[in-house]
C-alpha cells in the first residue's frame, strides 16, 4: 500500500489500462493477452508498463482511501466515524486510519 506520510507529487502517467472482455478474465491464464506475446522484448515492454500502470492506479486509489477517511471522521458530520470504526469498514488498524486520516486531511489541503 501506498506511504501515506509520502508527499504527492506529479507522476509521469503510465500506460492505460485497458479492460478485458469478460470472457478473457473468465480464463485464468489471460492476463492482458501477455500469454500471447512471443517476442521476449515486447513482452518485457508490455509487461512493465502493465506493473506501473496498477502500482499508479493503488497509489491513486489509496489517496481516495485517505480521503475519505478525512472526511468520514471530519467532526463537523453528524454522522462522522471514529477511527476505529473507518478501520474496521476498510480492513486496517486503528492506528493505521489514523494515519490516513491524517494523511486526507494533508491531501485536502493541498486541494484548490
Amino acid at each position: 500500500m501506498a506511504d501515506p506520510e509520502r508527499t504527492t507529487e506529479r507522476r509521469m502517467r503510465p500506460a492505460p489500462l485497458l479492460f478485458e472482455p469478460s470472457e478473457a478474465a473468465s480464463d485464468p491464464e489471460h492476463f492482458f493477452d501477455l500469454e500471447s506475446m512471443e517476442d521476449p522484448r515486447d513482452l518485457l515492454a508490455r509487461a512493465t508498463e502493465l506493473t506501473l500502470a496498477f502500482r499508479a492506479a493503488a497509489d491513486r486509489a489509496t489517496e481516495y482511501q485517505a480521503v475519505a477517511a478525512a472526511q468520514l471522521a471530519d467532526p463537523r458530520r453528524f454522522d462522522r466515524l471514529t477511527p476505529a470504526d473507518i478501520g474496521e469498514r476498510a480492513g486496517w488498524t486503528e492506528d493505521y486510519a489514523k494515519k490516513m486520516i491524517a494523511f486526507g486531511h494533508d491531501l485536502l489541503k493541498e486541494t484548490p
